[in-house]
């Protein structure tokens, strides 16, 4: 079996990569643009049954010559940092929304599928109390999510007029090794282990749940699997937390105190909390997150502090929150 992976060379992507080597039980292609999130580092080297492409999902001359050679399609590839979405829309719209499309028009031609799209529970919006289930309006309040929750309609819509295998996974938020320090928690920590002061938005009252990436690769392929044509699952991993409860978090295991917090102007249209309801994942995929997160999080620091080589020249380009 042959499978297409968009986006492999990043954080999420890669750990699905390791897994599905790790099981033995497909031939990989991944296609990657290798943006400044995405190394080639963070796939094996050499390996037997892994094919690395370097190329823009938006190449439809490219997508279209490998999808004649894949069976399957897991999808990744996607900008996905709030903050430069709200800097500038275009990345986001064009690699999100169009190069979607030009997955999908090629999946079409080719009769491939499944055809796994990875999204986030940021489509949703915000939610005061209670948790999203897959059928909830989507509500998306940044660039980010919204160009997100464009590829999503995308995708249903294929299965809907051409009958394309779709199946789309929305996560909460990812933690765990390879993270580009970017994001909260490599962000933190990394700046935590260099003696520098951490920004934290606002009053910190943000709530999200946050989910290892191996549980939610775990959950993508279990939906790649398990799951049924034109069907939305959640992947949620089970821990709420403020923001300010994950510094604290943070700041206890880096031995640094809160005089290294510095509050900074919240972001804007900054959501106060996402929580999605994976019952429908559990119940049809069998999926459970497998990791606590007090271990998770303690492994996930232990990594950044043991891995200088891997972040400190991604440091030097990351952006300033």
């Amino acid at each position: 079996m042959n499978l297409l992976v968009t986006g492999a060379a990043g954080f999420i992507g890669s750990a699905y990569v390791h897994r599905l080597l790790a099981e033995g039980t497909a031939d990989i292609t991944v296609l990657d643009k290798l943006t400044y999130a995405g190394s080639p580092a963070n796939l094996p080297a050499g390996h037997p049954r892994l094919t690395f492409v370097r190329g823009d999902v938006c190449d439809a001359a490219l997508v279209d010559r490998l999808m004649a050679g894949a069976d399957q399609v897991v999808h990744f590839a996607a900008e996905s940092h709030v903050d430069r979405s709200i800097d500038g829309a275009a990345d986001f719209v064009r690699t999100n929304v169009l190069g979607t499309q030009t997955l999908l028009d090629a999946a079409v031609r080719h009769g491939v599928g499944p055809f796994v799209h990875v999204s986030t529970d940021e489509v949703y919006g915000s939610i005061e109390t209670g948790a999203w289930p897959e059928d909830h309006p989507l509500r998306p309040s940044s660039p980010y999510s919204a160009s997100k929750a464009s590829s999503d309609l995308l995708a249903l819509a294929h299965h809907r007029t051409h009958g394309l295998d779709v199946r789309i996974t929305r996560c909460s938020n990812n933690y765990g090794p390879r993270q580009y320090p970017e994001k909260v928690v490599p962000l933190f920590v990394t700046r935590l282990l260099d003696g520098e002061k951490v920004p934290l938005y606002g009053d910190g009252r943000n709530v999200r749940d946050w989910l290892h990436v191996d549980d939610h690769c775990q959950g993508v392929d279990l939906a790649r699997t398990r799951g049924r044509p034109g069907e939305v699952y959640n992947i949620g991993g089970g821990t709420e937390l403020t923001n300010k409860e994950l510094t604290g978090l943070l700041l206890e295991a880096c031995g640094a105190g809160w005089d290294r917090v510095e509050y900074v102007e919240d972001r804007k249209g900054h959501d106060l909390r996402y929580c999605v309801d994976w019952t429908k994942a559990r119940t049809e995929l069998g999926y459970r997150p497998r990791h606590d997160f007090s271990t998770g999080l303690a492994a996930t620091v232990a990594w950044y502090r043991e891995h200088r080589d891997w972040w400190e020249p991604l440091k030097r380009v990351a952006p300033t929150p």
